[in-house]
């Protein structure tokens, strides 16, 4: 990189890390800071992380035509008919399959993808590098930032791996048990792949060889303040890290940019969100304010990167339940995927743009 590319990355890196409080008032490391608290300050640990240069011209060519046409909104309504009339005649004979987690891919493909494709591609136009470290074949565990007070960035990146990867395999991605507790929510989920986020059903997954995915923020990280933006959360426990090891899948850091930006949460109505049993109550510029109008999305240009895989084969499977190993090697894929963030906003040039 030259050296207008190193000092637009280290401004970038100062304004999403920055805290000008006193010495004695900021927090400890940001992988064991309580949320609900200011953001720690976060100190890269290696400032020579790059994106390759190979990968950074989109695999999935983006659309630079206007977010919104007659034309495009007709086409897509087609698509959609079309899509669920064909759906419906084939679901009639009978001839589809469900796995033991309730996933359907026909479903998936028929009804779900070619919806949420118009999203992806007419609006939110996503950019997708490194499609190339996901394995041809085999499991992997993908890890990924969590941001957007609503976890579309899940869905996207579904269908992401699915139109991109060479082979089209599907992702399945690990949701937290509030998704499997709500009526409806719960079997749709299940259909279009998503399992509960547990020991259990994620070694289940590896071991049958599937492309599994864990947002390890959580609640944290979709649900932090907008100032907040692009500042990783805690990693739980580092659950995901156990898991990978004692299936000895690789684990594969997924960086997400633009999904900080769709619905960018200035408050949060706690009194509210615990009357109502939820994690947080959002309020944005266009929420609730607006009704109905305010749950459209921002249309902010994405990007999606998948890292080099980190090998887990090399650990003994003892050391699963190490708690040093599993810190260690949970901080590290933490600030991979941080500095990629940095690096990617010092490329951007405008959050609606690109």
């Amino acid at each position: 990189m030259d050296k207008r590319g190193d000092a637009r990355t280290a401004k970038v890196i100062s304004l999403y890390t920055s805290d000008q409080r006193a010495p004695s008032a900021r927090l400890g490391h940001p992988n064991t800071d309580g949320f609900g608290t200011d953001g720690a300050e976060i100190v890269p640990i290696n400032t020579d992380i790059v994106l390759p240069d190979e990968p950074h011209t989109a695999i999935d060519p983006v659309r630079q035509s206007p977010l919104f046409s007659l034309g495009g909104l007709r086409t897509a309504v087609a698509d959609s008919l079309i899509a669920t009339s064909g759906f419906i005649r084939e679901r009639m004979t009978g001839d589809y399959a469900v796995d033991d987690f309730g996933f359907d891919p026909h479903f998936t493909e028929s009804v779900w993808f070619p919806a949420v494709r118009q999203l992806y591609q007419k609006w939110f136009r996503v950019e997708v590098t490194g499609i190339e470290n996901l394995p041809a074949e085999g499991a992997a565990l993908l890890v990924a930032n969590h941001a957007g007070t609503v976890p579309i960035d899940a869905v996207i990146c579904s269908l992401a791996v699915r139109d991109n990867h060479p082979g089209g395999r599907y992702l399945r991605p690990l949701a937290a048990d509030m998704a499997f507790e709500t009526p409806v929510v719960s079997e749709f989920a299940r259909r279009i792949g998503a399992t509960l986020a547990c020991h259990e059903d994620a070694e289940a997954l590896l071991r049958q060889g599937e492309l599994t995915a864990v947002w390890p923020e959580g609640f944290k990280g979709i649900g932090k303040m907008y100032k907040d933006r692009y500042k990783l959360q805690r990693f739980g426990r580092g659950g995901f890290v156990t898991t990978a090891i004692r299936t000895q899948a690789p684990i594969i850091p997924v960086s997400i940019v633009g999904s900080e930006e769709i619905y960018p949460m200035v408050a949060d109505l706690k009194p509210l969100a615990r009357a109502l049993g939820l994690p947080y109550f959002p309020i944005t510029p266009l929420f609730p304010w607006l009704g109905p109008l305010g749950v459209i999305p921002l249309p902010s240009k994405w990007h999606i990167h998948f890292g080099r895989p980190i090998d887990t084969s090399t650990y003994d499977p003892a050391s699963a339940d190490d708690p040093m190993v599993v810190f260690d090697l949970t901080d590290h894929v933490r600030e991979e995927i941080q500095q990629t963030l940095f690096r990617m906003l010092s490329r951007r040039a405008s959050v609606y743009f690109g």
